[in-house]
């Protein structure tokens, strides 16, 4: 079984997570294999209890494998975007071209609570797919996630990297 650690680096707070290889191969793998990731952290607007970060297209799209609208507690999601579906700053990434040049987007998220839907208003239904669980400290991760949603992101980072 894989396991990697996923962090609030400001906040000096991480969880395990076990990577789920048996139903999303080709996002575990495409994960796995650019580890360590680390870039800025946002808090979800729509999809409620979400914290996630926004890479440059690190490894080919692995396609929907184990997808969801429904998240729960301690799921990791990758989802795929190119600059046209995010090119508004309230997602953390600002596209001013609209042209899609600047490649694609990976969002890799973590939800920590529950009663997550994953629709948008600018997109509609979002179908993330679920590559891991949170199997360790998802309590005190939680609450830290809960004070970036209260206390803001500024300087805050996500990271993934082997355990």
């Amino acid at each position: 079984m894989k396991q990697i650690t996923v962090s609030l680096d400001k906040r000096g707070v991480s969880c395990v997570a076990k990577l789920l290889d048996d139903v999303a191969p080709r996002t575990c793998a495409a994960v796995w294999d650019a580890l360590p990731l680390s870039a800025p952290v946002f808090h979800g607007k729509y999809a409620r209890n979400e914290i996630y970060t926004l890479l440059p297209g690190f490894a080919r799209d692995p396609g929907k494998e184990n997808t969801t609208i429904t998240p729960i507690p301690g799921d990791l999601c990758w989802f795929s975007f190119d600059s046209d579906d995010l090119g508004n700053p309230a997602y953390g990434y600002e596209n001013t071209t609209g042209t899609g040049t600047t490649g694609s987007i990976v969002d890799l998220a973590v939800f920590y609570g529950r009663n997550n839907l994953l629709i948008n208003g600018d997109q509609g239904w979002v179908p993330g797919n679920v590559f891991g669980a949170v199997t360790e400290n998802l309590e005190e991760f939680a609450a830290a996630c809960q004070d970036l949603w209260m206390g803001g992101a500024r300087g805050e980072t996500l990271s993934f990297s082997l355990l």
